[in-house]
């Protein structure tokens, strides 16, 4: 007897449907066909103790089951709940009517309940593109697929709610989540706060423009002078994530499987941190089975790197096309896939091996030649590719005493949200840009046209510190973001002036400059 049923695969972010066909005839064999991993292929023995410890009985006799398409790798363990169901319904438990209107997904565990799979919103939204009624799946995962409108989710917690629930009784209930209410309701959880940073004015005012205008930011600095506790705080001053935004990144999460159990979106805006010692694939993704790396677990989020030339300088390189074209394209032997990867990269590192070079507290034992190689693993073309670079210097202890809570993150955000504000109304005709960071060069020439004074000092500048030509964008955007931040339609020689002040780390300018005053 023969029976069709449909799951789904991930590949990528998108999914794709599977037909599952389960064939019973006289025999004594089990075979599984259609590009399994071994995950797959160990689903027989979870199946048939599942069966057991529910009360049903595997059918002994041949089984062949077919996963089409067959050029499609199968891989995970969420196969085995379409795989249990076909053998029941071509053994007569389950009635075989409403098989084809069902998406079905789940892992079994060998008691019979079903644990949480990977991919649940891409694969529920390609269930709704190919028009079928509704999808089963594991109940922590109901709510994550229950996202996508017009489609029935049902979520199960054991193998006998959904055969109930297939033979026409009232066993699941549609799990329906009011996605714009719950979205909006989440937006505002409480996160660390700018109101804790005393005193670095001139820092919170670069993380300030850097978020204003999504441009990358690096920060250098001796140990213990702030860097990674302002690092955290800037998902705080960001603007809420827009509903489109918070889909797009769920989507990536649920791939990764790193959604908590039982929740729908993602309404925060992700904060990333890798350690130094995180490999290209790591960072970037890919493996044998393919997982999003953090630069894309990161997106519409923060990407923070401390210790920065302390990563490989091969996973540092990796970076630079996915921070100029925000996607990054990975190619294996088995597949080839396109992420979105826009964010905001937050670095931060010290200025030396020692890491009190330009402290007026410590004294710096490294040779000049030891600093130069030190900022030598941070290449030239990394570099220019962050449009901010700011020192900082630890707040002496007896300032710090004295000194009141700094400005709330709400009071920022909301200046922040206005800046942003504007970008959108100005790239509102424009496909794929929303923030300064963004802009091409011909949107440069359109919209970041300094006055004659600006462009003066700006050539000046050129010439003094020997900048590249991506270094000069760059200056233009972020002056561009500051005089958002001023109100002004004009970039002025005050904004093209701040703008020039963030790229003191520049090659030529701060290491050799450094090197000279030891």
């Amino acid at each position: 007897m023969l029976t069709q049923l449909y799951s789904a695969a991930v590949d990528g972010l998108n999914a794709t449907i599977i037909q599952v066909e389960v064939n019973l005839s006289p025999g004594m064999k089990f075979t599984l066909v259609g590009l399994p991993d071994n995950a797959v292929r160990e689903s027989y023995d979870r199946i048939h103790a599942a069966f057991n410890n529910t009360g049903f009985r595997m059918p002994v006799c041949k089984t062949v089951i077919n996963m089409a398409p067959a050029n499609i790798r199968k891989e995970g363990s969420g196969y085995d709940l379409p795989m249990a169901i076909g053998i029941m319904a071509c053994n007569n438990v389950v009635a075989q009517d409403r098989l084809k209107n069902f998406i079905l997904l789940g892992e079994l565990g060998l008691d019979g309940s079903l644990h949480p799979i990977r991919g649940a919103l891409p694969m529920a939204i390609k269930a709704r593109e190919e028009h079928f009624e509704g999808i089963i799946l594991p109940a922590d995962n109901a709510r994550e697929a229950a996202v996508v409108n017009q489609l029935k989710v049902y979520g199960a917690h054991n193998l006998c709610e959904v055969v109930d629930f297939l033979n026409g009784k009232p066993a699941l209930e549609q799990t329906i989540v009011d996605t714009r209410r719950e979205f909006h309701e989440q937006q505002n959880m409480a996160a660390p706060d700018f109101i804790d940073v005393k005193g670095q004015e001139s820092v919170k005012r670069a993380l300030e423009v850097a978020a204003a205008g999504g441009h990358n930011i690096i920060m250098i600095g001796s140990p213990g002078c702030g860097k990674s506790m302002m690092a955290k705080r800037v998902p705080s001053i960001l603007p809420p994530l827009s509903l489109r935004e918070s889909l797009e990144t769920t989507q990536i999460h649920s791939v990764a499987g790193l959604l908590p159990p039982e929740s729908s979106l993602m309404t925060q805006r992700p904060f990333r941190s890798p350690h130094h010692t995180i490999s290209d694939v790591g960072l970037c993704g890919g493996g044998n089975t393919f997982r999003p790396g953090e630069i894309c677990l990161a997106h519409n989020g923060v990407l923070f790197m401390d210790e920065l030339p302390e990563f490989s300088r091969n996973v540092l390189e990796t970076l630079r096309q996915p921070l100029e074209d925000r996607v990054i394209s990975i190619s294996r032997a088995k597949y080839n896939i396109q992420l979105p990867c826009s964010i905001m990269l937050v670095a931060a590192m010290n200025p030396c091996p020692c890491g009190f070079y330009n402290d007026p507290q410590h004294s710096c034992d490294c040779t000049p030649g030891q600093i130069k190689r030190y900022m030598n693993k941070i290449s030239g073309p990394f570099l220019d590719r962050i449009d901010i670079h700011c020192e900082i210097q630890a707040v002496p202890f007896a300032e710090l005493s004295k000194m009141k809570p700094g400005e709330p993150s709400a009071v920022i955000r909301e200046r922040v949200i206005a800046a942003r504000r504007i970008q959108e109304q100005r790239f509102a005709a424009v496909k794929g840009i929303h923030c300064n960071a963004q802009m091409t060069d011909k949107l440069l020439h359109q919209f970041a046209e300094p006055d004659t004074a600006g462009h003066n000092m700006l050539r000046v500048a050129m010439e003094r510190l020997n900048l590249s030509a991506r270094a000069y964008t760059r200056i233009l955007k972020v002056a561009r973001t500051i005089a958002d931040l001023d109100g002004s339609d004009q970039i002025q020689s005050h904004h093209i002036a701040e703008a020039i002040g963030y790229r003191n780390l520049d090659r030529g300018d701060w290491a050799e400059r450094g090197a000279q005053n030891l």
